[in-house]
């Protein structure tokens, strides 16, 4: 058997590209190891064997066990393992992914900075969520008042088509079961997206904390990044779970959710609008990992230049590796 000391490192090539991979699995009540380049969920069923690679997000539900192994070989093949409540609903904590490149934090960060490209991105989002209107001149409270009669029109438009009755959005934390059929939904899909929009902003290297609409919060951009599918994916979708039953709705909507952003593709095209939205001129769009393929280490020199790493610079006429 191969030990863990000997197996090679990974390489970004030889990763699956995050928008290949498949949105996010939930696992409860069982216990998670390794085997060889798979991950096994053991519990009374039997054994069921998940290649990593493939996995965007790993959402461990209440019961689970996971192995330090696991956990090493999630963390070399970039998959986001997130610890949530039952039915995937309440996040507790997060295992950051593999990250290569600082090109698109960098970019974040510099967008972020300034008061004029943080407000320009945050009406980029909103035009990506409502592509019939112009947020060119709109202030941020006028973003947020368009954007709320938009979430509201979105509610009473679904509750038509579908024939559920809707009486508002409510969602105590913590009580999962105190909202009617449909809000349980809204709020199972809204978690979801939550850890799938967290896995791309970790697998592109992008801080989680620096939003452009949230802020004050460690997954603000996460958030920023999941509403721009809520009212074209998450709330349409709950509608027609709580039209077809009111029973387990968290369960169906999570894999009526799973199927759905498989079948479009949601995860290479979340890939895209990040990149969009954060490099000039929506630079590097694609459905690759460009921008995180590069494992190097430069040093920041005068004028904005960048110089190679593992070099000695005390004496620059005769600089040496370290």
């Amino acid at each position: 058997m191969t030990t863990v000391g000997k197996r090679p490192a990974l390489t970004p090539r030889h990763l699956t590209r995050t928008g290949e991979r498949v949105s996010f699995i939930y696992l409860e009540r069982c216990t998670i190891h390794r085997d060889s380049n798979a991950i096994t969920a053991e519990d009374a069923d039997g054994t069921t064997h998940i290649p990593s690679a493939t996995i965007g997000t790993l959402l461990l539900g209440p019961g689970t066990r996971i192995t330090h192994q696991a956990m090493s070989l999630l963390g070399e093949t970039g998959a986001c393992v997130a610890w949530v409540g039952e039915h995937g609903v309440r996040y507790y904590a997060g295992g950051r992914a593999l990250s290569r490149s600082a090109a698109l934090v960098e970019a974040q960060a510099t967008r972020w900075a300034n008061m004029r490209s943080r407000l320009a991105v945050a009406r980029a989002m909103y035009r990506l969520r409502f592509p019939d209107e112009d947020p060119d001149g709109l202030t941020r409270h006028q973003l947020l008042g368009r954007e709320g009669d938009r979430v509201k029109d979105c509610y009473r438009a679904q509750a038509a088509r579908t024939g559920v009755p809707w009486r508002g959005r409510k969602y105590t934390p913590g009580d999962f079961s105190s909202g009617d059929a449909v809000n349980q939904g809204i709020t199972a899909a809204a978690q979801c997206m939550y850890g799938i929009a967290h896995a791309v902003v970790a697998s592109l290297g992008c801080s989680p904390g620096l939003g452009f609409v949230h802020s004050g919060h460690e997954l603000s951009f996460v958030l920023d990044i999941a509403d721009l599918y809520k009212t074209e994916i998450g709330i349409p979708l709950a509608f027609d779970i709580a039209a077809e039953s009111e029973q387990d709705v968290g369960p169906r909507t999570r894999r009526g959710l799973r199927d759905h952003i498989n079948e479009t593709g949601l995860l290479n095209r979340c890939v895209n609008d990040i990149k969009h939205l954060l490099l000039p001129n929506g630079a590097g769009t694609g459905d690759t990992h460009d921008a995180g393929e590069e494992d190097r280490v430069t040093l920041q020199s005068d004028g904005g230049h960048e110089v190679a790493a593992g070099r000695n610079y005390g004496d620059a006429d005769e600089a040496v590796i370290w």
